[in-house]
């Protein structure tokens, strides 16, 4: 059966070559006589896949030494709680930046721990936009201030890094990372759920400096103590082995391909063909600010809630899967992470022209 376009917003595409070496494997990994599925994960076998999926990580996205990586559970989600658990214990303050739906939950989950407060958000134009932000816009004494990097259901993503000074960025890279290089020294902590680029559902990887380890304050579940989880090598429980293993073979594809910089290029071809095409006519509505704009997600509408319905349907039949939107904004999102081929957006760029002409508005 030929394969679809899948323009999910998670779980995602994954890279055809990673899917055909996971299959090849699937019944028996190497010499080791069973599956990745059934592998212990104290095996020696098993140590290396989890190891190399560090090393790869680490060497993909130019992780300094100073900072642990650690493939955890629960997925970005349960970050919400993590994150003030283990880091809002110094002056019990942190900034949060509202800038979508995921990054609104964070904040609304922080409230319960301590003094968390909205320093901006762009609920106002229905998140169309990224707030601009100064190192003024920042309690001095917060303990860290957390952003949602890019929004998939809106389709924004930061342009930009937010200058914090001393205080800890923390941000929430789940439908972002690996789709560019990023500078890992400009934030104190990295999460992501890994079901949009990186694996399928079940991994979270954090990224943290390990000076903000340690200070989990005493009522902190132990799954949820970074050090604890840091110390034990992810290890303290068994961790989700076949997304660690998907993982690992993803970063192997993503460095035999030419790493992010060759990454980031594919990802702006291939938003460029959408967004060029979005620009260019006045069926389609793209909502986010042009600077705001995501690589990842790609949202439009054409302002007419029962074409947006029929435009999805469509899309469906002809293979182009998932291209609704979000149930609380509706119109259509083309997700087009790392595995979506540039012929992808070609397709879906060539039916919304044609379903323009034949179904003209008014």
């Amino acid at each position: 059966m030929k394969r679809v376009y899948n323009f999910s917003a998670g779980p995602s595409m994954l890279p055809l070559p990673v899917l055909e070496k996971a299959a090849s494997e699937l019944v028996c990994y190497g010499d080791s006589g069973m599956s990745v599925l059934e592998m212990s994960h104290r095996s020696p076998v098993y140590d290396e896949i989890i190891k190399s999926a560090e090393a790869l990580l680490r060497e993909v996205m130019i992780i300094p030494d100073n900072y642990k990586v650690l493939f955890l559970q629960g997925g970005a989600s349960t970050q919400f709680a993590a994150i003030p658990l283990n880091l809002m214990n110094g002056s019990g303050k942190a900034d949060y930046i509202i800038s979508g739906q995921f990054s609104k939950k964070a904040y609304q989950e922080a409230k319960k721990y301590g003094d968390a407060v909205c320093v901006a958000s762009s609920e106002d134009k229905t998140n169309s936009y990224i707030p601009v932000t100064t190192r003024e816009s920042f309690r001095p004494d917060a303990d860290y201030v957390h952003i949602c990097f890019n929004n998939t259901i809106y389709g924004t993503k930061y342009y930009y890094i937010p200058d914090t000074g001393d205080v800890p960025l923390v941000a929430d890279m789940s439908s972002c990372i690996l789709s560019e290089p990023v500078d890992v020294t400009k934030f104190g902590m990295i999460y992501a759920g890994a079901q949009k680029n990186v694996a399928p559902a079940g991994l979270t990887l954090v990224i943290i400096r390990e000076d903000l380890l340690g200070h989990a304050r005493d009522i902190t579940p132990t799954m949820l103590d970074y050090k604890i989880m840091a110390d034990n090598g992810s290890m303290y429980n068994t961790p989700p082995c076949y997304p660690i293993y998907i993982c690992k073979l993803v970063l192997e594809w993503l460095k035999e391909t030419g790493g992010l910089t060759e990454r980031k290029k594919i990802n702006e071809e291939k938003a460029a063909v959408l967004y060029d095409y979005l620009d260019s006519q006045d069926y389609y509505i793209a909502p986010v600010e042009k600077q705001s704009r995501s690589m990842m997600n790609v949202t439009f509408v054409t302002g007419d809630a029962e074409l947006d319905k029929k435009f999805a349907k469509e899309a469906d039949a002809l293979g182009f899967k998932n291209i609704k939107g979000h149930r609380s904004v509706g119109g259509m999102r083309a997700s087009i992470y790392n595995a979506m081929p540039v012929e992808g957006v070609r397709d879906l760029v060539e039916f919304m022209k044609k379903f323009a002409q034949e179904n003209p508005k008014g």
